[in-house]
């Protein structure tokens, strides 16, 4: 088996926005206790809010939602919303579609539930390769398509892309920053809620698909390598806006995911065969 450790968790409240560090969680069918679990819904489109976006939707990713109280059950728990210029809202308060309305500069409203079929809009700029969910449906302003991209039915009403849990390892981190020193290669940029340490060096995770994974006395099933989008190339905090993000992971781990293509990917998407609770500091052990 491949052997390795916890060394970080992340969950993210409300899609698109930062997130909250934790040092432990309750795990189950829909990925870490609380994330995702709310999202913003554009009330013309009935679209999914995403920075995939970002001309569009770019804002929300400068917000940092919390919770305020520990998540515990399935009705999502009351989070604080830190908007971009320091202000506060609630998702119980009155105003919270008002206040999150105006920072767009469109009508959206908070929800707790995703639209049966959810759809994103995606900018996918020619770096990234062919676009395989279809027909581009604009043009964005520097010229890249914009697609809509149907996101995963795989948690019912839940606000994930893919899948419930994203898993990344410091060894694909490293193996970037040794190949492209110019940017810096930091677990925030690619919204992981695992990332693990393992023994061996390179972009170790690219070979898990089909595989188990233990994470302390959980199992998760890896699906695929995930595909990067735009959104690991915005400012993030104190991290810079870098295009050259993208492309180093298109130069330098293209992968081929079965019949949909070749991508710039980075972590691995995953479901969760037996939750419990995880830790940082947890082991992980790849079944091979």
């Amino acid at each position: 088996m491949e052997a390795g450790t916890v060394v970080s968790l992340w969950r993210y409240p409300v899609k698109s926005m930062q997130g909250e560090r934790l040092t432990e969680s309750a795990i189950g069918p829909r990925g870490l206790a609380g994330d995702r679990a709310y999202g913003l819904i554009d009330v013309e489109t009935g679209h999914l809010c995403s920075a995939k976006h970002p001309r569009k939707y770019g804002p929300v990713f400068a917000c940092h939602a919390a919770f305020v109280v520990e998540q515990n059950g399935a009705v999502p728990a009351r989070v604080a919303i830190t908007l971009p210029d320091g202000s506060v809202v609630h998702s119980d308060d009155d105003d919270v579609d008002e206040r999150l309305s105006d920072l767009l500069g469109r009508r959206v409203r908070l929800e707790a539930a995703a639209p049966a079929e959810p759809v994103i809009e995606e900018v996918w700029p020619e770096v990234k390769g062919p676009d395989f969910y279809g027909p581009r449906q604009t043009d964005d302003e520097d010229g890249d398509a914009v697609i809509d991209f149907r996101a995963s039915l795989a948690v019912p009403g839940g606000f994930f892309d893919l899948s419930a849990i994203h898993l990344l390892t410091t060894n694909s981190l490293d193996a970037m920053a040794e190949r492209e020193p110019a940017s810096r290669f930091d677990e925030r940029r690619f919204r992981p809620n695992i990332v693990a340490r393992m023994d061996g060096d390179g972009f170790v995770e690219n070979d898990w698909g089909g595989k188990q994974v233990r994470v302390g006395g959980t199992t998760l099933a890896v699906a695929i390598p995930t595909p990067r989008c735009v959104m690991t190339t915005l400012p993030n905090d104190d991290l810079p806006k870098d295009n050259g993000v993208l492309k180093a992971l298109a130069d330098h781990n293209r992968v081929t995911i079965g019949t949909m293509g070749s991508f710039p990917c980075i972590g691995v998407n995953a479901s969760v065969s037996a939750g419990g609770t995880i830790r940082v500091g947890d082991p992980v052990a790849v079944e091979n």
